[in-house]
């Protein structure tokens, strides 16, 4: 069988599979699961991730991860190597983390500084920039070094979140209109002024859908996560179906205190991606520990007060996030196959907090660690369930799981979109 043959098949493979996506989204039920398939064939992972992993915004890290010219940290976005670093005139940018040479990854660490990218495999060496600048006399008079610097990828940030695009060509969106928000809203924290202060990676055998299927809905919340219903009040936002007059009047008086510190807090929210939110914690409650007490001695940013609730902010598809006074944490999900996913837990700090004396470690990640595992448990059971031959979609409470719904709607209108170009 000659290669064209074989590209011929492959081509066929792919477009049957991209067919079938379509049929399976255009036939589905509004309001219930998705089929079976969209959660655990590989094919269709595969449409997942060309479709969803490959053209749209993605969360990767912070700002103040790379707070100096030189730092840098990489990512694995599906077989995609990804390298995020800040040059030296203190811009972040971010690069496919493939040598223009034979292809072999440029930084294999997850984290460190250089003053150049240098690859290990022949040292071919480019400036922070991506520009290349060393390749070696072997390659001949002939060579252009201007034609074989780093492959870019389309880097956006805001408020201190970093975002990256691998498409050629960026998706239109309300893009811009989330990052100046989430600028806005962020500012009281100050993140180039804040450190990470302790991270974990959580893989989870379950597909990447049902991670974010989990994550929008506290309607397990009750009978899963003690840890963290010490602190958290379930309802969604004011908005929220369930939400009763008691606790809108607590987020009016919460509201009446943030408006006076000149704190952002009202919803925001730009289609069914994006949304910024602040929602105060328990009466009481000072931030996300396990006993509601501070998890820090330092308040970031230009925060007078422990009692600034928790300002979550979705976005979709790979991240949530809890911004508090003291500390914040960010969640990152990337899918790995179509039955596993790595979850990203990362807790900031203020720069000039010591460990031992202004914060724990362990104290501060008490409640998420718990959560996480209680989380990972049950999306691999739901996995496990979804595997059988006895599944089918079943219905989403509207009352309850409309945030899910708004992920599926959003997740089917998306991908078929993007078949669609």
């Amino acid at each position: 069988m000659s290669q064209n043959d074989l590209l011929n098949i492959t081509c066929a493979s792919i477009n049957d599979a991209s067919e079938h996506m379509s049929r399976l989204l255009r036939a589905r039920r509004p309001n219930y699961s998705l089929p079976q398939a969209l959660y655990n064939d590989p094919t269709l992972f595969r449409i997942d991730m060309e479709e969803i992993f490959q053209k749209e915004w993605l969360f990767v890290g912070m700002s103040s991860e790379i707070p100096k010219k030189g730092d840098y940290f990489t990512v694995e976005i599906g077989q995609n190597p990804v390298l995020v670093v800040r040059d030296a005139e203190g811009k972040i940018g971010a690069f496919h983390n493939t040598c223009r040479h034979r292809g072999s990854r440029l930084c294999s660490a997850q984290r460190g500084k250089v003053a150049n990218l240098v690859c290990p495999y022949h040292q071919w060496t480019y400036d922070l920039k991506g520009n290349l600048l060393f390749a070696g006399t072997e390659m001949g008079k002939a060579f252009e070094m201007k034609e074989h610097g780093l492959k870019r990828a389309h880097c956006k940030t805001a408020g201190g979140f970093i975002f990256v695009c691998l498409a050629t060509e960026p998706p239109d969106s309300d893009m811009d209109a989330f990052l100046a928000t989430l600028d806005e809203y962020m500012a009281p924290y100050d993140v180039e002024n804040t450190k990470l202060a302790v991270e974990s990676h959580m893989y989870e055998k379950a597909n990447w859908k049902l991670v974010i299927e989990n994550n929008r809905e506290c309607y397990h919340c009750a009978a899963s996560h003690p840890e963290l219903l010490n602190s958290l009040l379930e309802w969604d936002d004011v908005q929220d179906p369930r939400a009763p007059q008691s606790f809108i009047d607590y987020y009016n008086a919460q509201a009446a205190e943030w408006d006076k510190q000149g704190i952002p807090h009202r919803h925001q929210s730009f289609g069914l991606r994006n949304r910024i939110v602040r929602m105060p914690l328990k009466e009481g409650t000072k931030v996300m520990t396990i006993d509601g007490g501070v998890g820090c001695n330092k308040l970031m940013g230009r925060f007078t007060s422990y009692y600034q609730g928790s300002m979550r902010i979705l976005h979709l598809p790979n991240s949530w996030n809890h911004m508090q006074s003291d500390h914040f944490i960010v969640f990152r999900v990337l899918p790995i196959s179509a039955q596993e996913t790595m979850v990203t837990t990362k807790w900031f700090v203020h720069k000039d907090a010591v460990e031992g004396v202004d914060y724990d470690p362990e104290r501060l990640r008490q409640v998420w660690d718990a959560t996480n595992d209680q989380d990972r448990i049950l999306g691999e059971e739901n996995q496990r369930g979804i595997n059988s031959v006895g599944y089918q979609p079943g219905p989403y409470s509207e009352t309850y799981e409309f945030g899910v719904i708004n992920f599926i709607d959003w997740y089917c209108e998306t991908v078929m979109k993007n078949l669609d170009r």
